[in-house]
């Protein structure tokens, strides 16, 4: 029996027959053309042809898990309609006179390069969208199909050097018990995509394809990260059953449709989810969320060529306001700054993004051509739901009250045009940075609610690049300054009487939510797929008996020593 191990990137666990997926070799020499404007024709056909498969692609995937996915193989398509890189592509055709396949070559390949080389990981993962177009032009180009994986047997195990997002999004889940690749990290799109249509799936297995074979049985723990090829009968039972436990624990969530979010002695919160197109909505409602706790106006502005309008955006908050039917609906305010490349908007970019001239403080910047037409959207959608405003990336009181003025100021322009919004509406911050969690007690008094969010919160309060791996082993909301930081924003905002909501990835995680229970955190916003299994864990719980269990971890002087003991509580 083979055992290896990688990351789990999509928790499950999958067993089946191996299907080794080898893409065909393809050489691609910088061989000279005769005919530069028929190589030129060549190119724009292979081009046409890739998109259009693209786009069925991108169709198949929205039908089959939502638009939000979908939309990284529409970001495919946006590359592939690039007059810029097309341009460019053309240009050494005709310039060179190579073909154009060592064309495509010569320039998304140097495109992904630099994308590679950079330590932001959304420009990482540019790199991999780069490589995945560059491919498929080429095997166009060449006549080469790529590797049928819609049209895999039933209790298919993929085992590949890697899958691409376009390979993982022709993937039809019914057929697939799992994926397994010797190459991949967590954030990859395919990971995600694996996610989204929940199959599990374990990456950077080092020597898989050396080990496993066409036909081998396989077993695919997703949540573990390991992997077994011809396990012996007692080993594949046992598998067996824990995968049919799972199965079951996830129906028996469906139970949970429906409930009120209460514990056991009777503390009620509200549990929504985090979203970043209106489509999301769709997910939000069947698993039950209770609303919006943020809503990520930014993926509005992203893969496009021009600043959406304020009636476009205004759309986009109507939608989701009308379909949660006054449930709320936290809108955070553009949370953009140099580490994400929108060229349109002309941010340069900084030598540290994360410290620099973003979210707010680039919004108040330019008020005229991207807050002011932001803010009035959210206003008028407001007349038709429970919206509120979140300002991210707060770090002094003068930011609130700047933007709080500028409401004032569109309001009465709205007032004066006899444009209908809701006079009520609140006004809260993300609180993420240390200087908004310092300073809680003073923010809760100008402001409607508090969303903490842990993700940037442990970075700022922890000095820790999130992205960087030489550092990650500090990166942990469970770090005994980031929990104090939490308790002491949930104390303030409960002391002042404002809502305090979490929106980062600990409100989700099992270990954390005793520990905010017992902090008296009001709402929790999450990925919709762990709503259910959220609520079911709370309305287990005792926040009374949780005090003393917060009581002890708060004792603890290390993050490590804080994950045991709560790990042990949880287990048990």
């Amino acid at each position: 029996m083979y055992r290896g191990t990688g990351a789990g990137v999509s928790a499950g666990i999958g067993i089946g027959t191996a299907v080794v997926i080898r893409e065909e070799e393809m050489v691609i020499r910088p061989d000279k053309t005769d005919d530069v404007r028929a190589e030129v024709e060549r190119f724009r056909k292979a081009l046409a042809d890739t998109a259009a498969r693209t786009e069925r692609l991108a169709a198949d995937l929205a039908e089959k898990v939502g638009e939000k996915e979908a939309e990284i193989m529409k970001g495919h398509l946006l590359l592939l309609a690039d007059p810029v890189l097309i341009g460019e592509i053309e240009a050494a055709i005709s310039g060179s006179g190579i073909c154009s396949e060592y064309a495509v070559e010569t320039v998304l390949g140097n495109y992904a390069d630099v994308f590679a080389s950079m330590d932001d990981e959304m420009m990482r993962q540019r790199a991999a969208d780069m490589k995945d177009i560059k491919v498929r032009l080429q095997q166009a180009l060449q006549g080469i199909r790529s590797a049928d994986i819609a049209s895999l047997p039933e209790g298919s195990v993929i085992v590949a050097r890697d899958l691409t997002p376009s390979m993982t999004a022709g993937i039809n889940p019914a057929n697939v018990a799992a994926i397994v690749t010797e190459l991949g990290g967590k954030t990859s799109h395919s990971a995600i995509l694996a996610r989204a249509l929940e199959i599990p799936a374990v990456v950077a297995v080092s020597g898989l394809l050396e080990q496993v074979a066409d036909g081998d049985r396989v077993i695919a723990d997703g949540g573990e990260g390991v992997v077994l090829a011809n396990p012996d009968e007692t080993v594949t039972e046992d598998y067996a059953a824990r995968r049919d436990g799972l199965l079951r624990g996830k129906k028996e969530l469906e139970a949970y449709i429906g409930r009120p979010s209460v514990t056991r002695d009777g503390v009620a919160v509200e549990i929504g989810a985090n979203i970043g197109k209106p489509e999301d909505v769709d997910k939000v409602l069947r698993y039950d969320g209770e609303g919006v706790g943020l809503f990520r106006t930014e993926f509005l502005f992203m893969e496009r060529s021009a600043m959406p309008s304020e009636e476009e955006q205004f759309e986009a908050y109507r939608a989701v306001a009308s379909r949660l039917e006054g449930r709320p609906v936290i809108i955070r305010t553009l949370d953009i700054g140099g580490d994400k490349e929108i060229p349109y908007m002309g941010i340069e970019k900084d030598e540290n993004p994360f410290l620099g001239f973003r979210a707010v403080r680039l919004c108040l910047n330019r008020k005229e051509d991207i807050y002011k037409p932001q803010l009035r959207a959210i206003l008028r959608a407001s007349a038709f739901g429970n919206i509120k405003i979140m300002i991210p990336m707060v770090t002094c009181i003068d930011e609130v009250r700047e933007v709080k003025a500028l409401l004032e100021e569109l309001k009465q322009e709205l007032d004066e045009k006899g444009i209908p919004y809701n006079r009520e509406i609140q006004t809260g911050i993300m609180v993420e940075t240390a200087a908004a969690a310092l300073m809680a007690d003073v923010f809760a008094k100008e402001v409607d609610f508090f969303s903490i969010g842990t993700n940037d919160l442990t970075q700022y309060v922890m000095s820790v690049d999130r992205g960087n791996e030489k550092v990650s082993y500090l990166y942990s909301s469970f770090n005994p300054a980031v929990l104090r930081s939490i308790r002491h924003i949930i104390a303030c905002g409960r002391k002042a009487g404002i809502m305090v909501g979490m929106c980062g990835e600990a409100a989700s995680d099992p270990m954390m939510i005793p520990l905010l229970l017992a902090f008296g955190l009001n709402e929790f916003s999450m990925s919709a797929s762990a709503i259910l299994r959220t609520r079911k864990l709370i309305t287990e719980s005792s926040v009374k008996e949780l005090q003393a269990v917060a009581e002890r971890a708060m004792s603890f002087e290390t993050a490590k020593e804080v994950e045991d003991y709560m790990r042990e509580f949880v287990s048990q």
